[in-house]
């Protein structure tokens, strides 16, 4: 299967400015991913654990640097699980609610 979505993988870095104040500064890269729907076992297993899982992305394991976030057609998701499989690795990720 051809990785035909784009997603961009989402690190963060905490830094301090000059007073000293935490600052966390996002860094996002670019991969190509096949999409997957949550199976419903997985969803109500994580359910049970109060996650609640949306999509799952396969990606090349040489890409993935345990990146937390991701986003996919301009919603961020959360990692909750990402699962290596030789050569390829599966991102389990839940919607993150928008603030306010």
């Amino acid at each position: 299967m051809r990785h035909k979505e784009v997603i961009h993988l989402i690190s963060s870095a905490i830094s301090a400015d000059s007073i000293g104040n935490q600052i966390e500064t996002d860094t996002e890269r670019k991969v190509f991913a096949n999409e997957y729907s949550v199976g419903t076992s997985e969803y109500y297993n994580a359910a049970s654990s109060g996650l609640r899982p949306a999509k799952m992305f396969e990606i090349y394991t040489f890409e993935y640097r345990d990146e937390a976030k991701l986003r996919h057609n301009s919603t961020t998701y959360r990692v909750i699980r990402s699962q290596g499989r030789g050569e390829k690795t599966i991102l389990t990720c839940e919607r993150v609610a928008a603030d306010g």
